[in-house]
Parts: C-alpha cells; structure tokens; sequence
C-alpha cells in the first residue's frame, strides 16, 4: 500500500492554490495523470499506493471511475477558481496500479471528462497501463476508439523463474499476442523492464532484452530493481532467503541492454527509457523532468502547479469519502521554495538526453564541470557547446554527478 506521504502543510478543504501559482502558468506544459490503485495481487517488490480486493475495506472498485471524474471536475474548478491559466492537456497518463482492472468503458469515461473539463490539446498523449494478462483484444480496441493512442505493457522479464520472484502472474508467452492486439488496435507500445531480481543472470537479462527487441516496440523502460522498505521483497531479503541485488551485476546489465538497443535502432533519451525516435518519446514522462504542471487524479495522487506541489488521501476509502463530501481529497502540500526548485530542476534536466545548460548553473556548478568531463561522465563536445550531457558511464552514476553539479 505503499510508503507514508510527505510531511507538508495542511491542504484547505477548497483546494484553491495561492497567486503564485499562476505565474508564468501559459509557458508551462499541462498533463493529467489518473491513479488506478487497484491490483489482482501485491508484487513482492511493489511500494506503489495499490490495493487488492482484500485491501479496500469500505471503497468498492465499480464505484472508482465516478469518483475519479468527479476529482476531475473539482480540479477544473480549483485551477480557474485560482487564476490558473486554461490549458489543454497535451498528456494524459492512466497509471496503477492496474488500470485495465477496471472495464475499457470506465477508462474511456475517465478520459471524456478531462475532455470535458480541461481539453485535449491536438496530438494530446493518452497512456495505460497495463499488464499482458489484464487486456484482450476487444479491450484494446475499445480503448482506441475512445481517444487512448499508447498502452505501456509490464513485462518486466521474459524468464519465468525471474517473474516468479517478483510475483508477477502472465506468461511471458502472451507479451507477444498484447503486442499485436495493441497495433493492431492502432496502439503505439511501450514495454518495460526490470532488471537485478535476486536471482536473475545476466543470461537471463540477455534473453529479456532480445524479447523486447524481437516484438519491435516503439519505447522501452528499463528500470534497475529498487528493494523498498517493507515490501515482502525487502523482508525475504533480510531473513536471507534472497540476495540483495548487486550494483556491479545490475550496471552490467545496463551496460549490455543499452547496447542491444543502440543495436537495435533505439535512442536513449533518459537514463531509464529508449524509444525509436523522438515522436514515441513518453511526454507525459517528459513533462514531470521538465517540470511542467500536472494535475494528479485519485488516492495518494501527486499534483504540481507552478511550484505549489500537493497529494491526495491515500486509501480509496478516505479518498472516496473526500470526493462524496465536496472538499479537496489533497492531505497535504508544499510550496517550493527556491533552493528547492533548484535542486530538483539539476536532478531532473541532467538525466534526459538533452540535458542541462551549462550556464544555467550556479558558479561551483559551473566548475565542477571540468572535472565530470575528465572523469568521463559528461560529454565533452556537448558541454564546450554549452549543454551538459550524460555519458553512458554518467548514466550509471547520475546520483553522482548531480550531487557534484550542487555541492561544487
């Protein structure tokens, strides 16, 4: 059911955002993200706000897609209510979870009222998610005809035994069937990956990797396995029934997926994420790196709008009884101040491909950037050129190179 929300201040009851927020708001991107947090069974490894069947207690799954829409409507309110400038959504992300839990009619109602209430900006990105044995055919049709053009599938590993660490429950045999159902519904694809399960060889990532590039999809996540506190994983790993995994192995594995995607035609464009060219890029993705404001729909949400960041009640139950009663379902917010602003906007910028402008760092940022060249992190060419750029060696120590761009 995932970690506890961040500390902050009370957030009111009405939702209204102070004037800041609407500061320079029409040169900044609009997106939409709609948690989904319900899930067949809990994955060992999963720290994300979802819940099983089990797990509800008092909200009920059919009862989801109006709750939802009504947030929808409250957030159109609140932004104009705050002076926020109207701005079509140019993305919007249905994230779980597992959304595809919930009928393909749902997610297409969820959809018309961001329609409704915000817009769709023309050539607007609509994902799902989705894992390979939550959809059919039908399912991925009905998506597409009501405005859905992406579906991001879970793989996360083509080889049973690494699979079944991680309790996820397909059969690696169905990603290929999804992948055609999805194009042939008119469906751009994403697959994702993980990679360092406690028990899987770099064979074993070698014929994941090769899975992925046999079904041609348009983009690629590869996500280094992360083992978050009370997760069965991280309790099965502390009794010593798994290996912790091994940083030396899971750069290793980085290293060669990278190749074998290069190989392939695909170009990174953030340390975790490759795509055949610029056009699949996920832009939903690329506007919480670029800082750009979102609204995020449903319990546990995040939101963010011109540096005033906030979240929603956790359990659907509360989230439910907030949206019933009119009021906000935000717990809790948090202005940005500058210095952290700042921070995040060097964390974000550095791990995308086009990076960072030199000259937009402060002065021991500046510096720093000639010893990350001769140690090989950032790209030389790029830098003399005025943009910091990741080497591949920088991308496996990105944490690295940020901490030195902000403690120079």
């Amino acid at each position: 059911m995932g970690g506890p929300l961040p500390l902050g201040e009370p957030a009111p009851a009405d939702g209204l955002l102070p004037s800041s927020a609407a500061d320079g708001a029409r040169d900044r991107a609009f997106g939409v993200y709609l948690h989904v947090p319900f899930c067949r069974v809990r994955c060992g490894y999963c720290d994300f706000n979802t819940y099983t069947s089990g797990e509800l207690r008092g909200a009920r799954q059919e009862d989801y897609a109006d709750q939802a829409i009504g947030e929808v409507r409250f957030g159109a309110s609140v932004l104009a209510a705050s002076g926020v400038a109207v701005r079509e959504a140019s993305t919007v992300f249905f994230g779980g979870g597992t959304p595809t839990l919930l009928p393909a009619a749902d997610l297409v109602r969820m959809l018309g009222a961001v329609r409704d209430e915000f817009g769709l900006a023309p050539g607007a990105e609509v994902t799902t998610e989705a894992n390979p044995d939550s959809v059919g055919p039908d399912d991925l049709r009905a998506l597409a005809d009501g405005g859905f053009t992406r579906v991001s599938f879970g793989m996360q590993s083509a080889v049973p035994h690494v699979l079944a660490a991680l309790d996820r429950t397909h059969d690696p045999a169905r990603v290929p069937l999804v992948v055609g159902w999805a194009r042939d519904a008119g469906l751009d694809v994403s697959l994702d990956l993980i990679y360092g399960t406690p028990g899987e060889s770099l064979a074993d990532w070698r014929r994941s990797v090769e899975a992925v590039v046999a079904e041609r999809p348009d983009h690629v996540s590869a996500y280094a396995l992360i083992v978050e506190e009370g997760t069965k994983l991280h309790r099965q790993i502390r009794r010593g029934e798994l290996a912790q995994p091994d940083d030396d192995l899971e750069a290793d594995m980085y290293e060669l997926a990278d190749d074998l995607f290069a190989a392939a035609g695909y170009e990174w464009y953030e340390v975790s994420n490759w795509a055949t060219d610029a056009s699949h890029r996920s832009r939903h993705n690329l506007g919480y790196w670029r800082g750009d404001d979102w609204w995020g729909v449903g319990p546990g949400a995040h939101s963010h709008v011109g540096g005033i960041r906030w979240w929603n009640a956790k359990h659907p139950a509360a989230y439910a009884e907030r949206i019933a009663g009119g009021v906000s379902p935000a717990v809790g917010r948090e202005t940005l101040d500058g210095p952290t602003r700042e921070t995040e906007r060097v964390l974000l910028l550095t791990r995308i491909r086009e990076g960072i402008a030199v000259a937009s760092l402060h002065a021991g940022g500046r510096h720093a950037v000639a010893g990350l060249i001769a140690d090989g992190l950032v790209d030389a060419k790029a830098a003399l050129g005025g943009r910091l750029t990741l080497t591949r060696r920088g991308r496996l120590l990105a944490d690295a190179v940020v901490r030195r761009l902000l403690d120079g």
